[in-house]
């Protein structure tokens, strides 16, 4: 009996002291998100330069203070924006050598096509632009006239040539759900600039492939490093509005005695996603007055929307997520993720791409310019590309003037980079006479991932995550800088 009584003496002392010592560790986050030290003290501005930062970080002197990523679901068809292909004219209606397909993992539709794989130039014009004599397809009259602020990359592939699996690679660093996304992975390890926003936000616009939570959400680190996602209609951000006769003061005693309650669950379980609610409780509740102020494109004068295109003004367009990502960017929101729906054309693409290009191409050109007059371009890391490329040849019935479609291809395909100390007005890889493999400077998705972390100050083999006993990272065990195109 004595020794059973000792036994649960012990018990107790051991759970009151982890109880207390969670107790403390929530505290501590709690105050880390708030800018305070564990008394209370407001810590003045210039003693820490971001909330929430993982000790050691950043790894080194960054380039970047934030990203600013266009993502283009569906696989936008670099043949007919960016990669001009001369030959494609002199050799159209043949059949793609078998020389140049062998080896490329083909989807179900491709594999399945009856009529060969008959190659199909586009049916768009190109030019060269700026400085750089960068080529762009007459679809781009906007992009054309930031020629030299751009970086493009025309070597990246990937081995996935379904949508899900693909985007969610490009996103998270592995092909299967469950990972934390790049943007997680950045929140977790920099923290934010702005204790009355989110370090992550995302914003969807168009119409076609889903996009789905789990690709902005934190996987198996905490919950509190996914992203808040701005909605195009009712609340932009779920849940924010107090019902009728519920003012701020009873707000702040409301989350004030549920904090209370929760901090007693913590006490007693030293869960980690406990700390979580807290301080997601204190971020909604400061979000009551900064995202409405945020949305307010009131004070933006006509030139603005003479920038970006008369599409700004209404929100959830892919115009106004881009200008909305210019206002985060200028409050310090750490990583800014925009999905633009609606590129996925197996059919009928001449007809298609033209009007995607043009709700996309104004804004987009808008939004670097605009980031450069405002001085924000240098340290704002902007990306604009999809999760693969369009195949050379038509798919389906042969192709007629003007009417053809191209099928998902990850074999190469391009995106661009601006500002956050990429060289601009260069190209870094090439693909072979078709658009169909890689010839020069191969790019992975790890290694273009290692390179939005570098140019935040992160060495991407060092931000890790321990997880059912392993040691996880965005880009698994591969990954290069591609330091050719850093200045």
């Amino acid at each position: 009996m004595d020794k059973m009584l000792s036994d649960v003496q012990s018990a107790i002392s051991r759970r009151h002291f982890f109880g207390r010592s969670a107790s403390v560790l929530g505290m501590a986050a709690l105050a880390d998100l708030l800018g305070q030290d564990l008394w209370g003290q407001t810590v003045s501005p210039g003693a820490v330069p971001a909330m929430g930062v993982l000790p050691g970080l950043p790894h080194f002197a960054a380039k970047a203070k934030r990203v600013i990523y266009l993502f283009h679901s569906g696989g936008p068809s670099h043949l007919d924006l960016f990669d001009y292909k001369p030959l494609l004219e002199k050799v159209a209606g043949q059949d793609l050598p078998a020389s140049i397909r062998q080896g490329q993992r083909q989807s179900a539709m491709t594999s399945a096509q009856q009529n060969g794989w008959p190659v199909v130039p586009s049916a768009f014009k190109f030019a060269q632009h700026g400085r750089s004599g960068a080529w762009f397809s007459e679809l781009l009259p906007y992009h054309a006239k930031v020629a030299d602020d751009l970086c493009f990359i025309k070597s990246l592939h990937t081995d996935h040539v379904n949508h899900d699996p693909a985007l969610t690679f490009m996103q998270t660093g592995f092909q299967l759900g469950g990972r934390p996304s790049l943007g997680s992975w950045v929140s977790y390890g920099l923290g934010t600039d702005n204790q009355d926003l989110p370090a992550f936000v995302v914003m969807v616009s168009g119409g076609g492939q889903p996009v789905y939570d789990r690709l902005w959400g934190s996987g198996f680190i905490p919950s509190r490093y996914q992203a808040v996602k701005l909605r195009s209609v009712g609340d932009r951000v779920l849940y924010l509005n107090d019902p009728e006769g519920f003012e701020r003061p009873d707000r702040r005693r409301f989350i004030d005695d549920l904090n209370a309650l929760n901090q007693t669950h913590l006490d007693e379980f030293r869960d980690p996603e406990i700390t979580t609610r807290i301080a997601q409780y204190e971020m909604a509740f400061r979000m009551q007055a900064s995202v409405p102020e945020l949305t307010d494109l009131s004070s933006e004068p006509a030139s603005t929307f003479d920038l970006y295109g008369e599409d700004a003004r209404k929100p959830g367009t892919y115009a106004s997520n881009c200008l909305m990502a210019r206002r985060l960017a200028e409050r310090g929101v750490r990583f800014i993720q925009l999905y633009e729906r609606g590129w996925d054309h197996h059919y009928n693409l001449p007809k298609s791409i033209v009007s995607q290009a043009k709700k996309v191409d104004q804004a987009s050109a808008g939004l670097v310019q605009d980031l450069k007059q405002r001085g924000l371009l240098d340290d704002t890391l902007v990306l604009w590309g999809g999760e693969f490329g369009r195949t050379v040849y038509n798919q389906g019935k042969p192709a007629n003037p003007g009417d053809y479609g191209r099928d998902h291809h990850g074999g190469a395909f391009s995106m661009w980079v601006a500002g956050g100390g990429v060289k601009p007005g260069i190209t870094y890889g090439e693909s072979d006479d078709f658009g169909y493999g890689v010839v020069k400077n191969p790019v992975e998705v790890h290694d273009l991932n290692a390179t939005i972390l570098n140019q935040l100050g992160i060495d991407h083999t060092r931000l890790t995550y321990k997880y059912q006993g392993r040691n996880f990272r965005l880009t698994d065990v591969r990954g290069k800088v591609l330091r050719e195109i850093l200045g």
